[in-house]
């Protein structure tokens, strides 16, 4: 056999593994979509769900879900940020950093049920938050925070060290170099990663079985009150997120029309998740035209 025919036979190998691939998971997302998007209505989007009876909607989880994501990535940026500037721009090779890494490795790649367990023993138990938005969002921020500093910290370092130097050489101080120079290069790096996140986070369902709780009590919304267990933007209340719902309804069996609500929940998150994904790439590749543009 000689060169050019191996090369096409491993060509066309991988070409048809990349065809599977890609043929299971387009029929996966169609199978959900199609089941599910006949379901999905205004009034499916806004009512309250309904335990024993049928023509409930996720109104309320879908709330609670897009609330609690927002709390953890404003928890998480931040923190994220800061660790990964560290580690790209301030810390010295050394035996501690490459521990930090490997461990920011092992991190991201932990189970969320194992997550979820854990949040539920310190925030839930030993800080006696009870099952809560709070709970729940710091869970997510252990959940999310190893993926989006390796993320930031990647981004950080594809930026050419020639672009630092050049700050240097201006008078720039190292902090006002990253700032000014090195962050708005890896800027649609970053965003991506952050979206990509957000995605994951939003998506997220064992860490929040133990954290969040599994109850959607009605919310008042008409009361802005944090303190009020009512209000919908109280820390303290428990809240049952769209991926939770999704797993308790097809776990209990008691809602008549159970198959037709998971059916149009699930159609909702993927969506909302494929939207995650699509926004990341837009947004990626718009600042990089406007970045390089300018």
């Amino acid at each position: 056999m000689n060169a050019k025919t191996a090369d096409k036979i491993a060509t066309g190998t991988l070409r048809a593994i990349a065809g599977i691939i890609v043929l299971i998971l387009a029929s996966l997302l169609g199978y959900i979509l199609l089941r599910g998007v006949p379901q999905i209505s205004w009034h499916f989007l806004t009512s309250p769900s309904k335990a024993f009876a049928a023509g409930g909607g996720i109104g309320i989880q879908l709330f609670n879900s897009l609330y609690l994501l927002l709390l953890a990535m404003i928890i998480s940026v931040p923190l994220a940020m800061g660790a990964g500037i560290y580690l790209a721009e301030y810390a010295k090779p050394s035996w501690q950093t490459d521990f930090v890494r490997t461990a920011i490795e092992i991190l991201s790649s932990l189970p969320s049920v194992v997550v979820g367990l854990f949040g539920f023993l310190i925030f839930v138990l030993q800080f006696k938050m009870g099952f809560s938005i709070l709970s729940g969002a710091l869970a997510l921020t252990l959940f999310n925070l190893p993926l989006l500093t390796r993320n930031i910290e990647d981004a950080l370092r594809q930026v050419s060290f020639a672009q630092r130097e050049a700050g240097l050489a201006l008078g720039l101080s190292r902090w006002e170099t990253v700032l000014r120079i090195v962050i708005p290069e890896a800027l649609p790096g970053i965003i991506s990663g952050l979206v990509l996140g957000a995605g994951r986070v939003f998506g997220e369902a064992a860490a929040l079985i133990y954290t969040a709780g599994q109850s959607a009590p009605a919310l008042d919304f008409t009361n802005w009150n944090p303190a009020s267990i009512s209000s919908p933007i109280s820390p303290f209340r428990p809240a049952e997120t769209l991926a939770v719902h999704i797993w308790k309804i097809n776990s209990e069996g008691i809602q008549p029309d159970a198959a037709a609500v998971s059916a149009g929940a699930s159609a909702v998150l993927i969506i909302v998740v494929l939207l995650f994904n699509f926004l990341a790439r837009y947004l990626g590749q718009r600042l990089h035209k406007k970045i390089t543009a300018s």
